[in-house]
């Protein structure tokens, strides 16, 4: 079957959540928003292109950093609403240096960066 990225399920933004993982060792790197075009543009380069809503642009990710995403694998979540993209990740993945966005952890009702505790108790 043909892959028509018009057949996704979009927000009324015309938006669809995408989750970067790394490829190889399964970590979730970063989470950020696809329309139909981006995902198209994804699939024909395998560069990863997402759409800002802060600049309303496309932005490819690395094009400034050249911490690029080379997409590995795209899937498409039982419903149709969300993406997992494998990417083989180069640099960061978060804008902040980090190797993935998600590096704050909630333990015991407090905020906690996983560089301050390893246990995710």
């Amino acid at each position: 079957m043909l892959f028509d990225p018009a057949t996704l399920t979009y927000n009324e933004a015309g938006l669809i959540p995408a989750i970067a993982q790394d490829a190889s060792t399964g970590e979730v790197l970063m989470m950020a928003w696809m329309n139909v075009e981006a995902v198209s543009q994804t699939l024909v380069s395998r560069r990863v292109t997402y759409w800002s809503r802060s600049r309303q642009a496309f932005w490819t990710k690395g094009e400034t950093s050249g911490h690029t995403q080379e997409l590995v694998a795209l899937r498409v979540d039982c419903d149709r609403d969300a993406l997992l993209l494998k990417v083989r990740q180069t640099g960061p993945a978060c804008h902040t240096g980090a190797r993935s966005c998600f590096f704050t952890s909630v333990r015991e009702g407090q905020e906690v960066s996983e560089a301050d505790q390893s246990s995710d108790v």
